[in-house]
């Protein structure tokens, strides 16, 4: 007798028990198994080895996507040779100032450093930031990033200039790193605006450039990606402490004929260069400056009335002498 039928799992499909065609259908026969739904019955050494080929070929297919992936993780050998060669190029020949250095663990990131050049709002100021190289770099463009606040560019941003992936069609693959860096700080020196560019005065822009040195300090990429220049600014902190600790010399008073009054910076009135009530300490100053007023008048007294005496005598002299003549 042939096991009952169950619908959509083993047993036939048209609804037949026994004998006849509907038996030869339904009926499932030693060794033979359906799989759900509708479709043909398969022997179990049959089925067996589907299952085996089916597993080889997802386990072929894992270690393709593996393979990729690891690729993936890889810069192309174009690229890597390319930065390769500009690294050691831009070691030998530095950009005027600009520092710059790849990540240790992927060539496709570089980090730069802009000091800031004189006679510029950015003077004095250190401005950290990273270009992202693509896999087919140096067919494509990279990206531009500034990181420390600097009054000309949003920070973490893609700038959008015409040696940055925002141009595509401009870019030029003979350009190299320096030439990169170069027209970067030529743009960030210059006031025009564009895409990821911010207006400032050049108030705020020195502010900022004072403020850069302990800002990047903060960043330990930064850090571990340019001692030199971190000693280079720890250098230039200690200098600035000891200049802002020394005890400020007090200006020398300015001696003015006593009786007139002269007005300081409120509109207070001055008295020999001080206002009245300034501070017993500063009576000695005045009586000393009011005596040397005295001492000078009296001095340019006696040589007008020697001089004038030297001048009547002289007169006499003349006309005795023509008397006698």
């Amino acid at each position: 007798m042939a096991p009952p039928p169950s619908s959509g799992h083993l047993g036939s499909r048209g609804g037949g028990g026994s004998g006849g065609s509907g038996g030869s259908r339904g009926g499932l026969g030693p060794g033979a198994v359906q799989l759900c739904g509708a479709g043909p019955t398969l022997p179990l050494p049959a089925l067996a080895s589907s299952t085996a080929s089916l597993s080889a070929a997802a386990a072929h297919v894992r270690r393709r996507g593996e393979m990729s992936s690891n690729s993936a993780k890889r810069a192309p050998t174009t690229a890597t040779q390319r930065l390769k060669q500009d690294y050691l190029r831009i070691k030998k020949d530095p950009v005027p100032y600009i520092c710059a250095e790849p990540l240790p663990s992927n060539i496709l990131e570089w980090h730069y450093v802009v000091r800031g050049p004189e006679m510029t709002p950015y003077e004095g100021g250190y401005y950290h930031g990273k270009l992202i190289f693509p896999r087919e770099f140096p067919f494509k463009p990279p990206s531009i990033y500034m990181i420390t606040p600097n009054g000309r560019f949003k920070c973490n941003t893609r700038l959008c200039l015409s040696i940055t992936d925002f141009h595509p069609d401009t870019w030029n693959p003979a350009w190299s790193v320096s030439t990169i860096l170069t027209g970067l700080l030529s743009f960030m020196v210059e006031k025009g605006p564009t895409l990821g560019s911010i207006e400032t005065s050049d108030f705020t822009k020195r502010q900022l450039a004072a403020q850069s040195l302990v800002f990047n300090l903060k960043d330990k990429v930064f850090c571990e990606l340019f001692p030199e220049v971190v000693e280079e600014i720890k250098q230039k902190q200690r200098a600035q402490d000891e200049l802002s600790s020394r005890p400020q010399a007090l200006p020398l008073p300015d001696v003015v004929p006593d009786g007139e009054t002269h007005h300081g910076q409120h509109g207070l009135p001055l008295l020999n260069g001080h206002a009245p009530g300034a501070g017993p300490h500063l009576a000695g100053l005045q009586q000393a400056n009011r005596h040397h007023g005295l001492l000078g008048g009296a001095l340019a007294n006696l040589f007008v009335i020697v001089g004038f005496a030297a001048f009547a005598y002289t007169v006499k002299y003349v006309l005795r002498s023509i008397a006698q003549e």
